[in-house]
């Protein structure tokens, strides 16, 4: 099993968007010796005293700086907000500072109103499926330089490396987006910590519907990653209790608040409980929204979950207080799936 990491910056609790990119970095650079296979950073908009993960392309550029051999992407840019020629030239950009070593994650997501008037965005598409894909091809088109002759931006170019261009990847939570990934001959990477409840619908989708591809950018046979909220401590019982942060944040998210990521006695206190340890074995048709357990535990439950989806590539999302349990964490769990004897 390959094992990557998605990092969305969260704000320290009294902290500033310096130590939520610091936290960033260091959290890279440990993914990077432990054997990890992805990092990527997210893009929202709005809240950034609790995310200061906006605007991916330029933490990637300085993440690109901080590291050497791991690959670097984003989990997503929002191609809806923007031109896919100039999302192409970011990307461009990021693989001549890092080459051959660059995911260009495209998802799509609406704000709340006023950020998405700030940004420009229409938010009433009158096919957004249809948009959603045009962009992405329309990314693809100007990486590879893929525009027949006969077109109108066949003759623009984009910087890019010697090494292999930045690899499109087609993000979402349902299975529209799914069979969107697999009309597009593009890798598939499905965030279960959204909306688990559709992660074996979505998958089934993909690897249905997959149209394979030789065209530059596309892939000949499908590749699918799950996205998975996991907490991994030396126990299940002390692993259970640090997932009390994801757990309340959750229910604050459905409440309609948004704040930094709880601690964990804050958390057991608005829950009133300690979080019971996830099961070893889940039930064919339990999907948990957040999962936690020792490095074995842990391992063992992204192997039931993977094999269920049939992909080979798990990114973790957590929602952790302490930036040291944080790190920890993905210590513990590269160590049960073996990334560290590799």
């Amino acid at each position: 099993m390959e094992l990557s990491i998605v990092d969305l910056s969260p704000v320290p609790d009294g902290g500033t968007a310096t130590e939520a990119y610091s936290n960033t970095v260091t959290t890279a650079q440990q993914a990077e010796h432990l054997g990890y296979s992805r990092f990527w950073v997210a893009e929202h908009h709005g809240m950034a005293h609790t995310l200061a993960g906006t605007t991916p392309e330029v933490l990637l550029g300085h993440l690109a700086a901080e590291t050497e051999s791991i690959r670097l992407g984003s989990g997503a840019v929002l191609l809806n907000h923007y031109s896919p020629f100039k999302i192409a030239e970011l990307f461009g950009t990021l693989d001549g500072l890092a080459p051959g070593r660059i995911d260009a994650g495209l998802g799509r997501a609406n704000g709340s109103p006023a950020v998405d008037h700030a940004l420009g965005t229409d938010r009433h598409v009158e096919n957004p499926d249809k948009d959603h894909a045009e962009k992405i091809t329309a990314v693809i088109n100007h990486l590879y330089e893929a525009y027949p002759d006969e077109h109108a931006y066949s003759e623009i170019e984009i910087p890019h490396s010697s090494e292999e261009r930045p690899r499109p990847w087609t993000l979402g939570s349902s299975p529209s987006s799914a069979a969107l990934a697999a009309e597009l001959s593009v890798p598939y990477c499905f965030a279960a910590f959204i909306r688990p409840q559709f992660a074996t619908s979505a998958f089934e989708e993909y690897h249905t519907q997959f149209q394979p591809s030789q065209q530059a950018g596309r892939i000949a046979d499908p590749q699918g990653m799950v996205a998975v909220n996991a907490v991994c401590a030396e126990t299940d019982e002390k692993a259970a209790r640090l997932r009390a942060s994801a757990e309340a944040s959750f229910k604050r998210m459905q409440r309609g608040v948004v704040g930094t990521v709880p601690s964990v006695e804050e958390s057991i206190e608005e829950l009133g409980h300690i979080p019971e340890p996830t099961p070893a074995t889940l039930d064919p048709d339990e999907w948990p929204r957040a999962i936690s357990g020792s490095p074995e535990t842990l391992a063992g439950l992204l192997e039931q979950l993977t094999d269920r989806v049939g992909v080979d590539e798990v990114m973790i999302q957590d929602v952790i207080a302490d930036h040291d349990d944080t790190l920890r964490s993905h210590e513990l769990l590269a160590e049960g799936v073996g990334l560290t004897d590799r």
